[in-house]
Formats: structure tokens, sequence, C-alpha cells
């Protein structure tokens, strides 16, 4: 029997049918909404977590039409009588908002108009509905007047837009005789992006008024749920919707449903006979807390999988930075010093936590302008996560895992990085000081530019990730430094060395070896690294090069201590 297919960016719930990529049972999803459902639900989770595929999966069991078989097997087919009562029993509407973004309102409008004409284009079949007055069905084709034209500039009106969702779902429930599901998938997309772009107030406007019209007047509607990142302040877009149920990071209610939970990590894992990258999995793609479970974010693991299945390369990655910009924690590190302190960060990036008050009403014009919202932001876009149960807004906040922990370290390099760009005596100092063997000057000028930046406390995270760091430290200050070719973390001699120089003009060969000193013990570490680069030869490559003269450091940090030892060699080619 062939296995089934990874999913990777499949979010058409159809597909793994048809397809036959491999599912994992989010279909209590149905079960848990359905059972207690609020008139307008908004589940707001972190990007990459599943939320279109269970907006399309709901549209799939919900709407008229609906292909049971793609049920069959399903949790929810279980649920006889659920599925009775409300499978394929109901006209749906359903958009995505993730694409209705520009740089300027107006290319955002018409992205908006695409989004609702090509929903309202399925529906063509209204045209020739016997329950509808020809007066309906002018109304109707006004929502698919859309030209798609490169040349054209033709939109719907404000007025078309705002009224779209609640136009569309009178004219289907008349036709059908029964209400309208209204499902809106990545709704606070056109914010954000209108936030980045300047047009915020007026793209504030505009979707509040869609979101009035079809979720607060409309009598046509029998539920809708919603999806996003954000729960936007009510009174910034959800003005009198009285009938709003929130479904958050702090509430327990369907914690399960959008993310992956261990067990079904480890079915997945011995599935594609991966199980023996279990713990790696764990330790760098679970950890995100919703209420009291736990979950992994299946987008690194599906992409992780799928580099264990298809590559040689064993080592994780960092898939979820790859997916967004990151701007929430780029900003938060470049406020170290002006209200977030390096101690806190210093305690996240080590395994530690912070406690901070969570305010979950957010509005994206204002969620920089002060400490406690970028708290708040992060918190909400996963970057940060509750460490344990929280007790009301109050949250003790943790790093989820090793993937985010990255993000902060490779975030905090690229900071210290512009202030060594401002800092030229700095470079100059410490290259200096390395090409003459100065170790004493290597040590003070080192131990200046760290305080500068966050030291690595001595607990839980791991020696690699530590020694990652301080060699990350030393490469940001060597990469000004444009006359010295400057290699890292490649093969030489019998293994990977941390860094290596060539100063062509004087045949000068530089290798550096990083290491971490567990317990502060700086001697045993810098003895430790200069091993390591004898035994593996790591100066291969630099006699290859005809660097004559070579020296060999070997480098070890504690906090915001190091320790730098030397041996030279010289070499005299044949």
């Amino acid at each position: 029997m062939n296995k089934k297919i990874l999913p990777i960016g499949v979010d058409n719930f159809s597909d793994f049918h048809r397809m036959n990529y491999y599912y994992v049972d989010k279909t209590a999803f149905i079960k848990e909404l359905l059972t207690n459902p609020g008139k307008v639900n908004l589940f707001t989770r972190p990007r990459r977590f599943g939320k279109s595929l269970n907006i399309s999966m709901l549209k799939c069991f919900l709407e008229i039409g609906a292909d049971k078989e793609l049920f069959d097997g399903l949790a929810i087919s279980r649920e006889t009588n659920l599925c009775e009562t409300y499978m394929g029993q109901f006209p749906v509407i359903s958009i995505s908002l993730k694409t209705a973004h520009g740089d300027s309102y107006e290319f955002a409008k018409n992205e908006l108009c695409t989004i609702l004409a090509n929903e309202a284009l399925r529906f063509r079949f209204l045209l020739s509905s016997d329950r509808l007055y020809e007066e309906e069905k002018d109304l109707y084709r006004q929502l698919i007047k859309v030209d798609d034209s490169l040349n054209s500039a033709f939109a719907l009106s404000e007025a078309t837009i705002t009224s779209s969702l609640n136009t569309l779902s009178r004219l289907l429930e008349k036709h059908y005789g029964r209400k309208v599901i209204i499902l809106i998938d990545e709704y606070d997309v056109p914010l954000a992006k209108a936030n980045s772009y300047g047009y915020y107030d007026r793209m504030v406007i505009l979707i509040r008024n869609m979101l009035d019209a079809a979720l607060k007047t409309n009598e046509s509607l029998y539920f809708a749920v919603m999806t996003g990142c954000l729960r936007v302040a009510k009174e910034s877009i959800f003005t009198g919707l009285n009938n709003l149920k929130i479904y958050s990071l702090l509430d327990a209610r369907c914690n399960e449903q959008f993310g992956f939970t261990d067990q079904e990590v480890r079915q997945m894992l011995d599935y594609f006979g991966l199980s023996d990258y279990y713990a790696v999995t764990k330790e760098w793609y679970d950890g995100y807390r919703i209420a009291d479970t736990y979950v992994y974010n299946p987008w690194d693991v599906i992409n992780w999988c799928d580099q264990l299945l298809t590559g040689t390369d064993k080592k994780p990655k960092n898939y979820w930075k790859n997916s967004s910009g990151n701007e929430e924690v780029k900003r938060f590190i470049r406020q170290m010093g002006n209200g977030v302190t390096k101690a806190q960060i210093e305690r996240l990036i080590s395994g530690e936590t912070v406690q901070k008050t969570i305010e979950e009403q957010l509005t994206y014009n204002t969620m920089y302008d002060t400490i406690e919202n970028m708290w708040s932001l992060l918190f909400a876009t996963g970057y940060l996560t509750p460490a344990e149960m929280p007790s009301g807004n109050l949250v003790r906040l943790k790093i989820p895992n090793n993937e985010v922990r990255d993000i902060f370290r490779d975030f905090i390099l690229e900071v210290f990085e512009e202030k060594v760009s401002e800092d030229g005596a700095l470079v100059t100092e410490f290259c200096s000081a390395l090409k003459n063997g100065d170790t004493s000057d290597i040590e003070r000028v080192f131990t200046n530019a760290m305080k500068k930046t966050i030291s690595i406390r001595d607990t839980a995270v791991k020696k690699e990730f530590k020694e990652n760091f301080y060699h990350g430290l030393i490469l940001g200050i060597l990469l000004f430094k444009s006359d010295w070719g400057v290699s890292s973390n490649r093969e030489s001699g019998d293994g990977y060395y941390d860094l290596l120089i060539e100063i062509e003009e004087e045949e000068i060969g530089i290798v550096i070896e990083v290491k971490y000193a567990e317990g502060g013990n700086l001697d045993a570490a810098c003895k430790e690294a200069l091993d390591q680069i004898n035994e593996n030869n790591y100066t291969a490559e630099l006699k290859e090069d005809d660097m004559h003269k070579i020296l060999k450091y070997g480098i070890a940090c504690y906090k915001k201590q190091c320790q730098v030892v030397l041996e030279r060699e010289s070499f005299d080619s044949l």
C-alpha cells in the first residue's frame, strides 16, 4: 500500500481525500463548535496553525451538496445525529481575507472586491432562481460585476462592499429557504497590512462596516465563524457586536483543534517511519500552550517530516521564521533598554519565564505603542506562550521551543550587527588584536561588545545553542572587515570549523573554535576548543591556500565573560 502524501501548504479539505494526503483528524472541531455555538465565533491562533484548513473543513461539512465521503472514517462520522442535523444542510459563504492587502488602500480594496466577487460567482444559479425578483437579481449582478483586466481600475463601490455579505446572505436564504452560515478566514490580515502601509483608519472603517452588516444586522445569518491572529479590540472593529464568542489562546474550548497534539505527532512520525526523531521534533516544534494543552506547530512538523523523508539533512530547521517577516520580534528586541530589560530577554532565551499581564484586545495601530502591548502581541502571535495554566490575564510567559528561540537569537544578533556597523573602532580594535595574536586585547574588546547585548544564562538551554550564539556575535564583528575572507561552519580537514579567516595580502590564516564554558570553567573550554582544531585538522584549508602564518584560537564564553588562548603555526609551502 502506498504511503499517504505529506500535505505541505494544503488548506483545501477536499484535497486530502482526492489526493491521498496524510490528514490529522480535526473533525472533532465540528462537534465542539456545533454542540454549543455562538452566533459569531472568533478563533484566534498564530499563523500556520491550521486555521484555513479548519474553515475549509467546516465549509465541506455544512454546505448544501456536501460530499459525505470526505468524512468517512473520521471522528465526526461517528456522530450520527449531528451529521443528520447539520451535514449538507446550509448555504455557506466562505471567504479568506489573507490576500486583501497591498501597498495602498485602493489596491487592497480592489483585492477585497475580487475576493467577494469570486465567492459570489459560486452562486451564479441565483440569476435563474424562480424565487428571486428581478430587482434582487440585479443586486446579485452588482456583486459579480468586477473587471479583473490589468488595465481597469473598476471595482465595487465601498457601499457595495459593505453590504455584499449581507446581500448575498439574504438572496441565498430566499433561494434555499434556509439561513446562511458565514465563514471568514484571516479576518484581520487587511488591518495588519493596512497598518504597515499607512492606510489603517480607512481600512478599519471598510472592514468594520462590512462585518457589521454581515454579522450584526443580518437576519439571514444562522451563525458565523471567523479566524485571525489577533482579537482586535471591540471598539475598533466589532462595535455593537454583542453576539461575539471568543476562543482565544487562554480558552480551553477547542484547544486541541488547532495545532497537533503530542499523540498526533507520535502517530505521524510512526506512520512515516520517523519515530527515532520524536525527541528532537518535540524540542523544536512543540510547546505552544492553549489553556491546559500543549500543541505543536503543524506547518513545522509537516515540513520537518518531509525534510527527513526526502533529504539527507537530519538537522531541524526554522520553517516558521520563513513564513513571515517576524516584525513583532524585531521591534521587541530593538526596545532593549527602552522598557524591555536585557535581564528579561536573557531569562526568556535561557528557558526561564517572565510574568506579564496580557491584554487580549489590541488594535494594529497601537500594538507597538507600549511595551505592555508588545508583550501581549508576542503572546498572541505565538512567540511566547504560557508556562503554566494562566490565572486570568496574569500570565507567566516563556519561549515555546527551540525554533522560536532561534528566531529570537537571530534578531538579537541582527540588532548586535546594527550596533557594530555604527562602531568602526570596535571592528578595527578586535580585528587588529586578532591578526596580531593579542589575546588580552581580544578578551577586552569582545567582553565590552558583549555588554552591549544579552548574555546566555547557564540554565536549561543546550550547549550547542549557547555556542552558536557567541559564534554569531564574533561573526557579526568579522563580517564588517570587508577585506578579509571570512567563512563559517564549513568543512575543512576532518570536521566543520566555527570560523576561518584568510588575510591574503599578508598570507595570514586564522581558525577560531568557540566553546561555551559550562559552570564557568573557561580554562577547560579553551583547551577543548584548541584540541578540536588540532584533532580535526581545521587548518588544512588554510595550508592549501598558502597561508604561511596560521593562528589557532580557542575562545571560551560564559555569560558576559570570555577567555582566549592562542596557538601559532608556521607553514612553508613546497
